[in-house]
């Protein structure tokens, strides 16, 4: 496929750039606290993580004890070796893959995670759904960046790979137009560090107070105004 060779070109040598890795490594734990407060206490056995990067969620999943067995899917080869040098104990499987095809079974795994993936990926709704024929249910994570400031999303985010954006009602309308029925949808404000790692931090903290205490108290406006993110909850219709 000639769109899935082109994406693959663009992301193998992603996770060579420490700055992406350093990004990556605090969101992720961030990332992890939203999968724990959307499963509200279910569990799940297995695991799979698509696009999992340079492995800092597997990581954190290996960690908290979210899943027995971990699985994972990358289309970048130096993702899949950094994901190899942290050397996780749950971690059954790891595999490439072009993004559209995803090299197991039918509803294999109990959860599947695509955690700001769908964002970079050209044919959203046809990596959704071979998600959705691997997973039971799935969790996706998004970024919400289509603001009045569209303009300086797109400026922002273009270096790190993303060419989809999002508001809250778009991003439902994605999920349902995939074939997948939404059990719970939250929209999250960055954290703390998160902030502090892209602002310094007496920036850092005031941009945290600002954007959680705004989507706190004027949730509507607040996603219009600035950037936050979404997580779902799915499974397949």
């Amino acid at each position: 496929m000639a769109n899935a060779d082109s994406i693959i070109a663009i992301y193998d040598d992603y996770y060579t750039d420490g700055k992406v890795a350093a990004k990556r490594e605090i969101a992720s734990k961030q990332s992890v606290d939203h999968i724990d407060a959307i499963i509200q206490g279910q569990s799940f056995e297995t695991i799979l993580d698509i696009g999992a990067g340079e492995g800092a969620v597997l990581d954190k999943l290996n960690k908290k004890g979210l899943g027995k067995t971990l699985g994972a899917v990358e289309i970048s080869t130096s993702g899949v070796e950094a994901i190899k040098t942290r050397k996780i104990a749950n971690l059954a499987s790891l595999d490439i893959f072009d993004g559209y095809h995803i090299p197991h079974p039918d509803k294999s795994f109990d959860l599947g995670l695509a955690i700001h993936v769908v964002e970079h990926v050209e044919h959203e709704r046809m990596f959704l759904r071979e998600a959705a024929r691997v997973c039971k249910k799935l969790y996706i994570e998004v970024p919400l960046e289509h603001t009045r400031n569209l303009d300086k999303a797109i400026r922002m985010s273009g270096p790190y790979g993303h060419i989809n954006f999002y508001t809250p009602l778009t991003f439902d309308n994605l999920l349902k137009t995939s074939g997948l029925r939404i059990e719970r949808l939250m929209t999250f404000a960055h954290d703390l560090a998160y902030e502090q790692h892209l602002a310094g931090r007496t920036k850092g903290w005031v941009k945290y107070k600002l954007r959680s205490e705004f989507l706190r108290f004027a949730p509507k406006t607040a996603v219009r105004t600035l950037s936050y993110m979404a997580g779902a909850l799915c499974s397949p219709r």
